[in-house]
């Protein structure tokens, strides 16, 4: 029996000299999968056909993630963001009415539902967020982690190539393991011409039964990147002249912002903290951008691994953003972001 089989249709797996978890089941009539870390206290649950999207992410049965049960999530669809939503092929606003890649415009087709506009009529978030298209390939635990792995065969959807004309496969895993989340993207690019990597994630982070205005920020970069009216990336940077702890009950932020600061390992880590609780989220080096969104009157606050900033394709077309990231045919992109925390 194929091995990618067998681990789907068993209905859990575990290893329990590790305390590793990772099962299919039903949540609110959903699909859903759980994986867990019982060393750690650590819980993770997936929707994958809504997007792939992780909806809970429990520390002792306190959930770190903004989001709704998995029945709200299918019902609302592409309408609002919460969990960790995938933004991909691009991430944020692509303004223009399209994009520029390989010396070519292309246009995008609204008819044909698969792009998503904003209150100012620009597109965002990519096209991904809530699709039901992903397919697990792998659920697994071992002495070493539990994760599960799901493919996204993007080249198969005529309503996705006509407003992203790159044939391409992306696949996800989400991992558990030492107490941390991983997860991992990989980009194949399947077509015959070099496709732009403006990808990125959304994750909505709270600390329960904290509020928002009693928590402090940490946002480790060096440059702000300045924006229209719209939100749009203008190619201007600015010197970021945030505090080493930002307070939230003093700032609100939607805000980009690059030239990371890294480790030895070429990580950068932004934080929220309140007393003792703290959540941290971990940018592998091709995640160069991060977005913080930290809206009024909300309790929650989004650290957004991206590759590019906001409409960094067509800046990069018009000279005015160099660090644009670019897949040759038949190449393969893979980068990951960590999610740890304590105090809980």
């Amino acid at each position: 029996m194929n091995r990618y089989l067998l681990l789907l249709i068993l209905p859990g797996l575990a290893c329990a000299q590790s305390g590793y978890t990772a099962e299919k089941a039903v949540d609110h009539g959903v699909e859903v999968i759980h994986l867990a870390d019982a060393g750690h206290g650590l819980q993770l649950s997936i929707v994958p056909s809504v997007g792939n999207r992780a909806y809970e992410l429990k520390v002792h049965e306190k959930n770190l993630l903004y989001s709704l049960d998995p029945a709200a999530l299918v019902q609302a669809g592409s309408k609002g963001l919460n969990g960790i939503p995938f933004l991909a092929p691009w991430a944020n606003r692509m303004a223009g009415a399209g994009f520029w890649a390989d010396g070519k415009r292309y246009t995008f087709n609204p008819e044909v539902g698969s792009v998503h506009l904003d209150p100012n009529g620009i597109a965002i978030h990519g096209m991904l967020t809530a699709s039901p298209h992903w397919e697990v390939t792998e659920l697994n635990a071992d002495a070493n982690s539990a994760h599960v792995t799901s493919r996204f065969r993007f080249w198969k959807y005529p309503e996705l190539m006509e407003n992203w004309p790159f044939a391409q496969e992306y696949e996800m895993t989400y991992r558990l393991a030492g107490g941390v989340l991983e997860v991992s993207t990989t980009i194949r690019n399947l077509s015959t011409q070099p496709m732009p990597v403006a990808i990125g994630f959304h994750p909505y982070f709270q600390i329960p039964g904290v509020p928002r205005a009693e928590a402090s920020a940490h946002i480790a970069a060096r440059l702000h990147v300045e924006t229209n009216p719209q939100l749009v990336a203008t190619g201007a940077t600015t010197p970021n002249s945030l505090p080493e702890q930002v307070s939230l009950k003093d700032h609100t932020l939607d805000d980009g912002f690059t030239d990371l600061v890294r480790g030895g390992d070429g990580r950068a880590t932004f934080s929220v903290r309140a007393g003792d609780k703290e959540i941290d989220v971990i940018y592998g080096p091709k995640y160069q951008v991060a977005v913080v969104y930290a809206p009024p009157g909300k309790d929650y606050i989004c650290f957004e691994p991206m590759t590019a900033i906001t409409n960094g394709v067509n800046l990069a077309h018009d000279g005015k953003y160099s660090a644009l990231q670019m897949l040759d045919p038949g190449a393969t992109w893979r980068e990951s972001f960590w999610v740890s925390s304590s105090g809980f």
